[in-house]
């Protein structure tokens, strides 16, 4: 479990204030982020439902009684170190709300569909107009123009049109071959931390001229730029590389191998960690066959190189290989189940989870930040809010009277 650090301990993004409108996946991992980083994030949600992601379960968390909450495990992975503002966007008086709330945060993040904003008089026009120094992050599916700017985006229906489950799953050639999407959402996780960059780069110019900016991220982009040596491989030489299971594109061997116990990933990245390999492997002849001696040579002898490695993995268990090749220093590793991971102990030495104290349970665990910054390191000062839990405060912050923050939620307007 990862030690919290000082709450006395500065935070880059302190003092930074951000309107979060998005929901799901995408804006909430943007905004997440920030908020892990010192921002103060006030998320914006639907009164009854909010964030969609709220009903995607099970699994729930579980209250101190050991029974199922409504609070979905996807919502809280997505959404600490935010307040939750309940308010209805398709009243007026919502509407002059959020409007109001523009005008004291340096961020707003929205992922609506194109144009929906101008019917609150939220859209970017709008709001640059009152206030020019705002920097607003639109993420959609394919973008602000073009000719799928109207249609809805997912991340599994990006993956395949961004051209990444054509280069996922096993060769077509054998069993089990075609396309295979990401076990994670990745066209959306990648979208919320190319956002997240954006937006510190657009706030580092804002600071420096005054100036806010819109910044229009789509699925589709990122997902495009994903593609990587991929796409490169691809413009550099004409030839559209297809699906290669566990294998890798343009380094051999570079996949997984069966020990005679079970699985292993061999990920050997240059000539001379395949040298050591077959040191290992008790055949030093290969180092120096011409046919293997380079990855070049070895990417274009992949169809005989393979067989033969696989053959002699085959004849040892996992843990004597993994050990030997450890030594070695060839690059090696287990495959894990998520409770494997989790518990290994090299992530649990890196606080891979941390507990948070929520609401509804006294202890909730969740997988924590990666950034390690020395001076100013993540905190984690708020558990994924309740629905509105903190509508109230949030109001009364913004300059709402009490007479107003009532008369809202007897309407309907706020929860």
């Amino acid at each position: 479990m990862q030690e919290m650090p000082s709450p006395q301990a500065p935070q880059a993004l302190a003092g930074v204030r951000v309107l979060d409108l998005s929901r799901v996946l995408a804006g909430p991992w943007c905004t997440q982020t920030l908020a892990d980083l010192g921002a103060d994030v006030i998320k914006i949600e639907r009164p009854g439902s909010g964030d969609d992601t709220r009903a995607w379960g099970p699994p729930y968390l579980k209250d101190a009684d050991g029974r199922d909450t409504t609070e979905a495990a996807y919502f809280l992975g997505a959404n600490r170190n935010k307040r939750s503002l309940a308010v209805d966007l398709a009243t007026s008086e919502g509407q002059a709300i959020v409007r109001r709330l523009a005008g004291q945060v340096d961020v707003l993040v929205e992922n609506f569909k194109v144009g929906d904003l101008a019917r609150y008089g939220l859209d970017a026009q709008s709001l640059l107009a009152e206030h020019p120094g705002l920097v607003i992050c639109s993420i959609t599916g394919f973008g602000q123009t073009g000719p799928y700017a109207e249609r809805a985006g997912y991340d599994y229906a990006v993956q395949g049109m961004g051209g990444l489950m054509s280069v996922t799953g096993e060769r077509d050639d054998l069993p089990g071959g075609g396309p295979q999407k990401v076990g994670v959402a990745v066209a959306d996780l990648f979208t919320g931390m190319y956002a997240t960059v954006a937006i510190l780069a657009a706030l580092r110019h804002r600071d420096a001229t005054g100036q806010g900016q819109v910044i229009d991220m789509a699925l589709l982009d990122t997902q495009l730029a994903m593609l990587a040596n991929l796409g490169s491989n691809y413009l550099c030489s004409g030839k559209v590389p297809g699906r290669m299971g566990n294998a890798h594109q343009n380094i051999v061997p570079y996949q997984v191998f069966e020990a005679s116990d079970g699985h292993l990933i061999l990920a050997v990245g240059n000539d001379r960690q395949f040298a050591k390999f077959c040191d290992v492997a008790g055949r030093p002849a290969w180092a120096a066959d011409v046919r293997f001696a380079t990855n070049s040579e070895r990417v274009r002898h992949r169809e005989v190189l393979v067989p033969l490695l696989e053959e002699v993995i085959r004849q040892r268990p996992r843990a004597e290989w993994l050990a030997a090749l450890e030594a070695a220093k060839v690059p090696c590793g287990s495959i894990n189940g998520i409770d494997e991971a989790l518990n290994d102990p090299q992530a649990r030495s890196r606080g891979a989870v941390v507990a948070v104290d929520h609401p509804l349970t006294p202890a909730l665990r969740l997988v924590a930040s990666p950034m390690k910054l020395s001076a100013t390191p993540v905190q984690y000062r708020l558990a994924p809010p309740l629905l509105g839990q903190h509508s109230d405060e949030l109001l009364r912050e913004a300059g709402c009277s009490v007479e107003e923050i009532t008369n809202w939620r007897a309407g309907g307007v706020i929860a």
